[in-house]
């Protein structure tokens, strides 16, 4: 066979032979062991390379698609397990140079031109020369290859559109930097280096770096590279970058082009050839405008300024070479636009190419801070302060061109601060008044960019101890003449933080220094000519604020305080008083419909420096026993003439009922002020001892109202802003949610002075807002402020809401209210019937306790008690067509009501407030729900209504509901309307919403029967009227007037399932234990008809496989009781037929516990079913009298128990079940 194929190598170079036929012929070459060509991957890569070559050298003419199945033959060739074997058994295979010539011309092809044609097999050819080290060699050791490669394969990737870049290319980039990385490693010529670096690779790895950083490539997608591989690819540019241009060999070259001859001392000594001016090479090809398109250029000479001064810094940064370093700074910084702009105009940059070229700024200025190439003394003696000149041009550029929307800005000028404070201390008011008085910053990554670049420079003044020069600063940019009518605020919630942590770091003396420096700035610059300018009645709001804030943060004065502090400060308080504060109130008059802008604002700046005046006075009372408060009369001294608290010291009354009148015209922060004082002054005569007396007793109530009042219009509307908290935030848009938010915060205060009326008002504005907040859930959650709606649930929340009972009694009458009204809309008979028939959805005050004892107490004319005269009248809308129904938006409106009850302690309710929620919610539960209510709302609005009366009955006036109504009355409504309810109810029978609705009738029915159990009201009677009744249930001759009740209908079943378990649950313990015989003696026999019963419901089915919870939970009950009986009927005579009722039912409970041994396996993914089982188990266990005599029941439970534990998933088998 091997002379059959001996000729195959003449074949392939036949002329004569197809190009079909050879290329058949080379793969069967290939593949076959059976021919024997002598160092045959050499041969047949050889040929098909030489093919290649002489097709593009146009020596040879091919068809398109024999050239790609050539590139695809060398391809499978060169990534075949045959190749690699050869080369890793020591076979020497030679690329010929011509190929690799032509894989170079091809991906430069497509570089420039982005032609495509072969370029994926190209691509992957020179992926696998680059892969296979043996292969490799022939671009390593032939280095202008790689080099020529590294570059064009750059240029393509920079040159594809977005999205359209061929697969493998970066791969192949990935490889040839690695391989180039190691010549560079091995090069001894540092020129020759840095040449091919700045000659041919500097300026595409730089542009490749930029869109593998930040640039089109930054969101991944298709045919781009992967996170990691994008990554490893810039860590290679840049070691290739310190590689070639920043070589220890160039640092004498470096020193040579920048330092100054006096400076580079004898470093040229003994010194080896270098490169000339290597710092302007690269420099030179980095701004070169031709490399790529002009906006992409831009964009890397921005990203690519502040990795070339890092790299230097990496490099060559060390103890001596600060200078060096510096000197690079300002010639990197000269390629950025932004640094021509001293000449231009500032509006020639545009302002999206802001953000790159502060951003590299903000880097280079970084990069100073952290290595320490600035230092300040050795800069001014040294070099005669280079470095804080060129900081300075550069912060004199950055104010001339703010930029306040962009976040590097404020990070560029926090760096200078931090560099040295005198870089930026001549324009330190034009600082301010651009990065902060003059400024009002929304976004969030602005603003805190902005907070970081203050926190930096009062902290900087703090260290100083030039806080006061600091402000003299912001007072004069505070009183420049304005360009605009309309001034942001000062103090907005960033820089406010920030300013109160510096504040409560000073010693009190610098504190106060600034605090007379606004005070005086106040009096002589704005005071006298704040009547009439709108103008200066903005600065002097602005002052006002800033005053504020430095009062309301200082560190407050104590007993330890030295006395010259104190004494200063009582000055600073008196004089304030007289010398601003009164007269900026005189200047407070009533005006026309519309005040005029600067009474407004100056009735805003009076009432908050007045507020504050009011509440540092106080506090310094309490703190420090040295201080003398102005506004707060001696403790002890009785509250008559001149003793009573004022609003302000020297201000008479009349002159406060002039400021109200003026404050009532606007909601704003005046008002809101004005309120506090009320507050304060409250405050103050609660501190007295007599501040029970009358006179004392009507000013608070007259205080309390007024704060009450004096926001009420402006909560009737349903306005959604939010507040941020600061007082200097307050106006006609958040003035209501501060308003709320300063009554609910001190409602422990205001409520025991506050009138029924005012109670109910505040009842309704909690509803009001409530329900506003809940139909705005979704947006308002995501709100950081504060809203009304958040106010009012954290008081719906708040633990101490149940000790306000004045208004939580309001509030639920408001529920209750609402409630009623919504019940009465869908009412389908004559009011005047229904008021008959339901009086307490109509009764005027349902919280009234004598109504209620007077009709328990009242027995009617023919001898009917009322709770039978109630119950019957109950009953007969129940079982007939009950004449309230209520259509999906009803309902979804009292379900959204009873939500709300639910966060509320009804538990804990009087015994008024009891029996009327009990009736109210009982009658809301068997209201009829229309055609328009999905099952779905059906059973959630069932669920709600029968757990609160379930969370009612767990009360301290549970009993109450007795008096009203027989808990066997309460049994047979309730069960009646469910039994009818469920009829009508498309829900499956194993929804774990109907689960759970079972779970809270079953508590429900036990707690009602605990409390007859527990007061021992008449037992037999309510016992025997309920067993009588679910017995005629059962037996399917329970009707209404409509038909049968719906028993018979799988939920109704479960329904009567679940009663007559919780009947037998509650009545077995009043017959079993030691205390039985304390019981009725009628007791045990209608347990036995209870168990009775339940056997008959338990063995009636069907209830299917696996058995159902409800099914599972009644026979255990059933057992239970039986097993109990059994066991008491040993050591005492019970009644007759007791001691037979285990064992008239152990065949029962036998097929019961063949099944759940059966279905064990299967109900473990139950986690209602699985503990149901394993407790009918354990009592099954317990009870011997009942074991099968043909099994061995613990062998049955062993291998049922070992397939439950073998089950893959089992989340039934939690630990309170293990």
């Amino acid at each position: 066979m091997a002379a059959v194929y001996s000729g195959i190598s003449l074949k392939l170079k036949s002329k004569t032979t197809s190009w079909e036929d050879k290329l058949k012929l080379a793969h069967f070459a290939w593949i076959s062991h059976q021919c024997v060509l002598p160092n045959k991957e050499q041969v047949l890569l050889d040929w098909a390379g030489q093919s290649l070559v002489a097709f593009y050298k146009k020596k040879l003419e091919l068809k398109e698609d024999v050239v790609e199945r050539l590139w695809i033959y060398i391809d499978n060739i060169l990534y075949s397990k045959k190749l690699q074997n050869a080369l890793n058994n020591g076979k020497t295979i030679n690329l010929q140079l011509s190929l690799v010539k032509i894989i170079n011309e091809r991906i430069a092809e497509f570089s420039l031109s982005g032609s495509q044609r072969n370029i994926c097999a190209v691509l992957s050819c020179c992926q696998g020369i680059l892969s296979t080290p043996a292969l490799a060699v022939i671009y390593t050791a032939r280095q202008e290859l790689m080099v020529a490669l590294l570059s064009q394969l750059c240029w393509a990737a920079c040159r594809q559109p977005e999205g359209a870049v061929v697969a493998p290319l970066f791969e192949v980039i990935h490889l040839a930097l690695g391989h180039y990385l190691l010549i560079q490693q091995q090069q001894v010529n540092p020129r020759r280096a840095f040449g091919e670096l700045t000659g041919h690779l500097l300026q595409p790895c730089l542009v490749l770096r930029h869109l593998l950083s930040g640039g089109a490539w930054v969101r991944a997608g298709h045919g781009q590279p992967r996170q990691a591989l994008g990554r490893d690819l810039r860590g290679q540019i840049e070691a290739m970058l310190q590689g070639g241009a920043l070589q220890p060999e160039l640092l004498l070259s470096y020193k040579e082009e920048l330092l100054e001859k006096q400076q580079q001392g004898d470093t040229k000594m003994g010194a080896i050839k270098t490169v000339l001016a290597p710092m302007g090479t690269v420099i030179s090809r980095l701004v070169d405008p031709g490399f790529c398109e002009p906006g992409l250029h831009s964009a890397v000479v921005a990203s690519s300024v502040p990795l070339l001064y890092k790299l230097f810094l990496d490099s060559y940064f060390r103890e001596g070479t600060q200078l060096l370093c510096f000197q690079v700074l300002p010639r990197l910084f000269d390629c950025l636009r932004i640094s021509h702009l001293q000449e231009e105009q500032p509006g020639a940059l545009p302002v999206p190419d802001w953000t790159p070229e502060l951003l590299a700024v903000e880097q280079l200025l970084t990069s100073v801070a952290s290595t320490g190439v600035y230092n300040v003394a050795a800069d001014r003696i040294r070099h005669g302060e280079a470095q804080f000149r060129f900081y300075r041009r550069l912060a004199e550029l950055l104010l001339k061109c703010s930029q306040a929307p962009v976040p590097a800005w404020f990070r560029c000028l926090q760096v200078l601060v931090s560099l040295n404070h005198l870089i930026l201390e001549p324009d330190l008011g034009n600082l301010l008044a651009l990065a902060w008085v003059g400024v009002e910053v929304t976004d969030s990554r602005t603003r805190k960019a902005q907070e970081a670049l203050l926190h930096t420079l009062f902290q900087t003044y703090v260290k100083l101890r030039q806080l006061p020069r600091l402000f003299e600063e912001v007072l004069g940019v505070i009183c420049r003449p304005a360009a605009e009518v309309q001034r942001p605020l000062v103090l907005a919630w960033g820089p406010a933080t920030v300013l109160r942590e510096c504040l409560l770091e000073l010693p009190p003396s610098q504190v106060l220094d600034t605090w007379s420096l606004v005070l005086h700035k106040f009096q002589s610059a704005v005071l006298p000519y704040l009547r009439g300018d709108g103008d200066v009645a903005l600065k002097a709001l602005s002052l006002s604020l800033l005053l504020h804030w430095v009062m309301s943060n200082m560190r407050t004065l104590d007993s330890g305080t030295p006395l010259p502090i104190v004494r200063r400060m009582q000055c600073m308080m008196e004089t304030m008083l007289q010398v601003l504060l009164q007269p900026l109130l005189d200047l407070l008059e009533p005006s026309g419909p519309e005040p005029e802008l600067w009474l407004q604002k100056a009735c805003d700046c009076a009432l908050l420096l007045s507020c504050t005046w009011a509440q540092v006075d106080t506090m310094l009372s309490l703190n420090c026993s040295q201080y003398h408060a102005v506004s707060v009369p001696p403790t002890g001294v009785a509250l008559d003439g001149p003793n009573c608290p004022s609003l302000l010291p020297g201000v008479e009354t009349h002159q406060w009922k002039k400021i109200e009148k003026a404050t009532a015209q606007v909601s704003s922060l005046g008002r809101y002020c004005l309120e506090q004082l009320y507050l304060q002054k409250m405050k103050r005569t609660l501190m007295q001892n007599d501040f029970q007396s009358e006179k004392a007793l009507r000013m608070l109530r007259s205080d309390a109202a007024y704060l009450l009042g004096s926001g009420r219009e402006s909560l009737t509307q349903s306005t959604t802003a939010s507040w941020d908290g600061q007082v200097g935030t307050v106006s006609m848009l958040t003035y209501p949610v501060a308003h709320w938010h300063l009554i609910v915060s001190n409602l422990t205060i205001l409520l025991p002075y506050l009138c029924p009326g005012d109670v109910k008002y505040l009842a309704g504005v909690l509803l009001r807002t409530l329900q506003m907040h809940k139909a705005q859930e979704g947006s308002a959650d995501q709100e950081p402020n504060i809203t009304l709606g958040k106010l009012s649930e954290a008081v719906l929340h708040s633990p101490l809401f149940p000790e306000m009972q004045s208004l939580h009694s309001a509030f639920l009458l408001c529920l209750s209210v609402r409630c009623t009204s919504i019940l009465c809309s869908g009412a389908q008979m004559d009011p005047g019937l229904l008021r008959l028939q339901l009086p307490w959805l109509f009764q005027k005050d349902p919280m009234d306790v004598a109504y209620w004892e007077n009709r328990c107490a009242n027995v009617g004319p023919d001898g009917i008690e009322p709770r039978g005269e109630i119950a019957q009248s109950f009953l007969s809308l129940v079982r007939g067509d009950f004449p309230i129904q209520l259509e999906k938006e009803q309902s979804e409106s009292i379900l959204g009501l009873l939500q709300l009850a639910a966060a509320l302690q009804l538990d804990n309710l009087l015994t008024a407030s009891h029996m009327h929620c009990f009736l109210l919610l009982l009658s809301t539960a068997v209201t009829k729900l229309g055609g328009s209510c999905s099952p779905s709302l059906t059973l959630k609005f069932l669920m709600t209504c029968y757990r609160l009366l379930g969370y009612l009955q767990r009360g301290k006036s549970a009993r109450s509901v007795l008096k009203v109504m027989y808990v066997s009355d309460i049994f047979e409504i309730m069960l009646t309307s469910l039994f009818k309810a469920s009829s009508g109810l498309r829900i499956d029978s194993d929804d774990p919403s109907w689960l759970e609705f079972l779970q809270v009738i079953g508590t429900l029915l036990e707690h009602l029967l605990q409390v007859l159990v527990q007061g021992k009201l008449s037992m037999a009677l309510n016992f025997g009227k309920i067993i009588a009744f679910l017995s005629q249930c059962q037996e399917g001759t329970g009707t209404t007037a409509g038909g049968q009740l719906g028993v018979q209908h799988p939920l109704g079943r479960q329904l009567l399932l679940v009663s007559l378990t919780t009947l037998c649950q509650v009545l077995g313990p009043c017959v079993q234990g030691r205390k039985w015989h304390k019981a009725p003696d009628a007791l045990p026999g209608l347990l036995l008809q209870a168990g009775a019963s339940l056997q008959l419901c338990t063995a009636g089915g069907p209830w299917g496989r696996p058995l159902h919870p409800a099914f599972l939970s009644a026979v255990s009950a059933l057992l239970r009781t039986d097993t109990g009986l059994h066991c008491n009927h040993k050591e005492t005579e019970i009644c007759p037929g007791m001691e037979k009722a285990l064992l008239c039912h152990a065949a029962f409970y036998r097929s019961v516990f063949s099944q759940v041994l059966a279905d064990l396996p299967a109900l473990t993914g139950n986690p209602q079913a699985f503990p149901a089982a394993v407790r009918f188990l354990m009592l099954f266990l317990s009870a011997p009298e009942l074991y099968p005599k043909e099994q061995s029941v613990f062998t049955s439970m062993f291998h049922s128990v070992r397939q439950v534990l073998a089950a893959s998933t089992c989340p039934a088998l939690d630990g309170q079940h293990r």
